[in-house]
């Protein structure tokens, strides 16, 4: 009876972890290491896989703490069984019977309270000044979801998304491996907020019905689904816009190398207007939308290094 419970426990443990989407974080990592080391010559693996443990584990608790506030809200409960898709409705640890309520609350607990050490760790021997990124980022993974804030509920969970996954996360490894901020690092981070805010956005549509009934007044429940469509566009737009921004700024041509996505973002909008109200069609517009953030994560790696083969 004990082995069944820590292998429940175990499964669901990783259930909530969902390593796969750990890709939201890695990206901005990589990217942000990448412009260090164009720009300090030199990369510290051991400050960056600290770095990057902290992160993981503020994501799980993220995770945890938002699927304990979705299922109590009856977000996740509402989804109906045809609506449910890979890229939506939580991670369905308590629907699938994998944790209950006060197990997800409790790994939360732990696995944020675990990435803070880390991220104190780094701030007393590396540099104080990541102590206000990480102060950031403990800040929105407990309150996307929890009270008073619950962004997520309020419309600005998208917002919150794409400055953490963006501009935080970017910035902040460009910190720790040169004790400093570049304009340049800034600016790369921007257009990964962009698309990774967009990921989100998209990903919302199969919860719209839930989410209506639940109380959770996201972007896309507040526009409504045709009209969010627009914003999805706009999204990928802002995205390839600061891209040019940031070549132009840099003298860099090679930042314009995830302008290769660009035709997939076509076709996901295409999808997204047409079929906004099917969802097992919309599913392709999803699953580009992820491989665009995946696409533009690599490419901007390969723009930050390249030059370096020239110089």
């Amino acid at each position: 009876m004990k082995g069944s419970k820590m292998n429940r426990l175990w499964t669901g443990f990783w259930q909530i972890a969902d390593p796969k989407i750990w890709i939201a974080s890695t990206i901005p990592m990589a990217v942000g290491g990448a412009v260090a080391y164009a720009h300090l010559g030199s990369f510290s693996w051991t400050w960056f896989l600290i770095g990057a443990a902290a992160i993981y584990l503020l994501e799980i608790g993220k995770n945890a703490v938002n699927e304990y506030v979705d299922y109590l809200s009856g977000v996740d409960r509402f989804v109906s069984a045809d609506k449910r898709t890979p890229f939506s409705g939580g991670k369905k640890t308590i629907i699938d019977g994998k944790l209950s309520l006060k197990e997800n609350l409790i790994i939360g607990i732990i696995t944020v309270g675990l990435g803070s050490l880390l991220g104190f760790y780094v701030v007393l021997v590396r540099d104080f000044n990541v102590f206000w990124f990480g102060l950031a980022g403990v800040f929105f993974a407990l309150f996307y979801s929890l009270p008073p804030f619950k962004f997520a509920y309020r419309g600005v969970g998208e917002v919150v998304v794409g400055f953490t996954f963006g501009p935080l996360i970017t910035t902040g490894t460009y910190l720790v491996q040169t004790h400093t901020i570049a304009l340049e690092v800034v600016l790369a981070s921007i257009p990964l907020g962009f698309i990774i805010a967009n990921v989100l956005w998209i990903n919302q549509y199969p919860d719209y019905e839930a989410d209506l009934k639940g109380g959770k007044m996201n972007g896309v429940v507040r526009l409504g689904k045709e009209k969010a469509v627009n914003v999805y566009a706009l999204l990928f737009g802002m995205a390839y816009f600061s891209l040019l921004i940031l070549s132009i700024f840099s003298l860099n041509l090679f930042w314009l190398l995830p302008l290769i996505s660009m035709p997939l973002a076509l076709r996901a909008v295409v999808v997204a207007r047409k079929h906004f109200n099917d969802i097992p069609k919309l599913i392709e517009a999803n699953a580009k939308t992820i491989q665009i953030y995946q696409l533009t994560g690599l490419t901007m790696v390969a723009a930050a290094l390249i030059p370096l083969l020239f110089g």
